[in-house]
């Protein structure tokens, strides 16, 4: 189902300096201790800028199944949480169905809890082994499918 009030936006920049309520991080499925991971990609911006809490709640969850999406509190950071998706296997290598699952479920969360505005890195770019335009061309076919009302952000990194 199409949502007519969903803004859909696409900016070059950092995703942990968007105006949106939350942000989404890739992560894994969980099942590595936070505190072994070396801080790569979206997660390591996030534990410098935020802090180990998100990370340290997100424990709760155990081990997450392809795609799912939780909710932890941002830490040091400005906005009212994040969304962590497990969009990357136990390879460490995303999939079609991995980038469309995380980007359904970390968008049925947000409107779970009320959020109308959320950013999301190219979920499954870079170290998940999809370049930018492909994560992009599978995230936007399942954002078009779902009913979100509000402004999302697809942020390609930019250092």
């Amino acid at each position: 189902m199409f949502s007519k009030n969903k803004k859909i936006e696409f900016v070059e920049g950092d995703l942990l300096e968007q105006s949106v309520e939350v942000i989404v991080n890739t992560w894994n499925r969980n099942f590595i201790p936070w505190w072994l991971l070396l801080p790569q990609g979206v997660s390591g911006a996030i534990k410098r800028k935020a802090g180990y809490k998100p990370f340290i709640e997100l424990r709760r969850y155990g081990v997450l199944s392809l795609g799912q999406a939780v909710f932890t509190s941002a830490g040091k950071l400005p906005y009212q949480g994040i969304i962590h998706v497990a969009g990357i296997g136990l390879t460490w290598q995303a999939s079609k169905r991995s980038i469309k699952l995380s980007t359904a479920n970390a968008l049925s969360l947000a409107k779970e809890k009320n959020f109308s505005s959320i950013a999301f890195p190219l979920i499954g770019a870079g170290t998940g082994g999809f370049s930018e335009k492909e994560s992009e061309e599978i995230m936007m076919e399942e954002i078009n499918l779902l009913d979100f009302d509000g402004s999302i952000i697809l942020v390609k990194f930019n250092k």
